[in-house]
């Protein structure tokens, strides 16, 4: 039998860890395909919407850290793909996708389907090609898949349709590409300057974000060396919070106010591995030193004073090997003290309504992290899901917690949640739905029972786009487009076969959420939760309480005061912290 295009590509994407691929077969694709028909490597994952193809392999990076796949065929199908791969991207998690291509022979004549996919991806990856021969293949094919596991991002591959069932020469041996171990830390004098810095400051704070996974207890240690109290962001939280003394939440728009009181008083700021985005949330005046592993992300959101190149794993015990003991433990009780109230009130609001009352979305999600498994996954969409996640998810070390967290579009948490299950579908994956969410890329129910995934879909079912009501609120706008008109997710599911149930008082929910974890295939769990639920960020500006004094005052005279008498019963218990 001839050994094709196609072949080499499967082999060499095998050798690299590569399990599976995600897409919809096409015309200009089926010579990559029907390799795939045949391959005892890797198999085909068949989603119903090129942009769940691209969101399952990053989801499948995300949990394993690997490279994963995605593929759509010519124009239409491959546009798709642009969504999830720009989020794979912003995420720096590494994809590769397979962008078919019209025939080579007819590229620029406006033929059907025809596009430029070297143009349109070249924003969402670091590496797009287009092969043009055979020859080219076996070079930018290994080029294509080192940029990517080594950069973290995403790699682009566009190929003719024709040039998939062209023979190439069988390789004697298939590259075995995998990222390469590296030791990354600061020069010696950068390091004495930072250990200097840090012992004369009497009130350090810590930024941590994702750049400190596997690098937890360093963290700690350092943190207890300096007495300073340590902010997680979104990213952070599944490598920071748990077993850690010294955090205090989170800041940003969706932390709380211990966060973010605890780097407003501090004088040197110490920033690791987080490209935190929100720079009205950073302090002004605190020196600042950022460690992270690209130079190039220091300095963006504010100004830095000593910038560090390296890991968290591999800088931070040279750091804490640095620090002074003897300091004062101010800063640190006083920011744990407003911590533990920030909680404390956080946690009175993840309360049981009275039945016939929406469900408090707090309530429900902190029953899913009191049930859930010691290893589940949680997929929250972007939104109040994230929200609600951020605030109430509570992390243990092997749990994880992946979203569209940096990109920030709907629809990832179905979708990026096939990809982490097709991976092991023993484990637990929930993927908390806002209802808008959900119904953007409903076909991906399909997904789940097609390819026999165990996802558990609960739908936070508030009628609204709920994240985008609080923007038009706080920027006082009357609330406008962001009703739903919601089936019945729970129904809608069990007629494609999916197991599922919805409840609409919150005396059932304790018993709903524990059948629904426990069911032995995919499920959904359709809650209606409460639409006028605020989310109060840590601090709020004056033009944002210009602009809710605004929203009122235009809610009144547009004849919906009613809305603003549901708003204040259903937050009355909040507090502002």
């Amino acid at each position: 039998m001839s050994y094709t295009v196609a072949d080499l590509i499967v082999d060499t994407i095998a050798a690299a860890g590569v399990r599976r691929i995600y897409g919809i077969p096409g015309d200009s694709l089926n010579g990559f395909t029907d390799v795939l028909r045949t391959s005892k490597d890797v198999t085909w994952t068949h989603v119903r919407h090129e942009e769940g193809a691209a969101f399952a392999a990053a989801g499948e990076a995300a949990i394993t850290g690997g490279l994963a796949v995605c593929a759509g065929s010519c124009g239409p199908g491959n546009l798709h793909l642009i969504n999830g791969l720009y989020d794979a991207h912003r995420s720096r998690v590494p994809v590769l996708a397979i962008a078919a291509q019209i025939p080579a022979g007819n590229v620029g004549t406006r033929y059907f389907q025809e596009t430029h996919p070297e143009q349109i991806f070249a924003e969402c990856s670091s590496f797009c090609e287009t092969l043009s021969t055979v020859d080219q293949l076996p070079y930018l094919l290994d080029i294509a898949v080192r940029t990517a596991v080594e950069e973290r991002g995403v790699s682009v591959l566009v190929i003719p349709g024709e040039l998939f069932l062209k023979k190439i020469d069988r390789p004697d041996r298939v590259s075995r590409i995998r990222a390469a171990g590296t030791v990354m830390r600061p020069d010696d004098e950068s390091l004495q300057l930072a250990g200097v810095r840090l012992n004369e400051s009497e009130r350090v704070t810590i930024l941590a974000g994702a750049g400190v996974a596997g690098a937890h207890d360093e963290l700690v240690a350092l943190a207890e060396a300096l007495r300073a109290p340590i902010v997680h962001a979104l990213r952070g939280k599944e490598f920071v919070e748990y077993d850690n003394p010294y955090d205090v939440g989170m800041t940003g728009l969706l932390g709380f106010s211990s966060g973010y009181r605890a780097i407003e008083h501090c004088d040197t700021l110490l920033m690791i591995g987080t490209d935190f985005p929100y720079s009205q949330f950073l302090p002004s005046k605190a020196y600042t030193i950022q460690l992270d592993v690209r130079g190039s992300q220091i300095g963006r959101r504010c100004r830095v004073d000593l910038p560090l190149i390296g890991s968290a794993a591999d800088t931070l015990p040279l750091l804490t090997a640095l620090i002074s003991g003897g300091r004062s433990d101010e800063h640190l009780t006083t920011a744990l003290d407003h911590y533990a109230r920030t909680r404390a009130g956080l946690d009175e609001l993840a309360t049981s309504s009275a039945d016939g009352d929406p469900i408090h979305p707090q309530y429900l999600t902190k029953l899913l992290s009191e049930m859930a498994a010691d290893d589940a996954v949680f997929v929250p969409d972007v939104g109040s899901p994230v929200v609600w996640a951020a605030r109430y998810l509570k992390m243990n070390g092997r749990r994880r917690l992946i979203g569209s967290f940096n990109h920030g579009s709907m629809a990832n948490a179905l979708s990026q949640s096939v990809g982490v299950s097709a991976v092991d579908p023993a484990r637990q994956v929930i993927a908390m739905a806002g209802d808008g969410g959900l119904a953007m890329l409903l076909g991906e129910l399909l997904t789940l029972v097609q390819n026999s995934l165990p996802v558990k879909v609960v739908v936070f079912d508030n009628s609204s786009l709920n994240f985008v009501e609080l923007e038009m609120k706080a920027a006082g706008f009357v609330t406008f487009g962001t009703d739903l008109e919601n089936p019945d997710f729970a129904a809608l599911a069990e007629s494609v076969g999916i197991w599922g149930r919805r409840v609409t008082d919150a005396s059932a929910l304790p018993a709903a959420v524990r059948d629904f974890l426990a069911h032995d295939g995919p499920a959904v769990l359709d809650v209606t939760t409460a639409r006028q639920e605020l989310s109060i960020p840590p601090a709020i500006s004056a033009a944002q309480a210009k602009g809710f004094a605004l929203y009122a005052l235009r809610t009144v005279m547009s004849g919906r005061g009613d809305e603003l008498v549901d708003l204040a019963e259903t937050n009355l218990l909040k507090r502002l912290f």
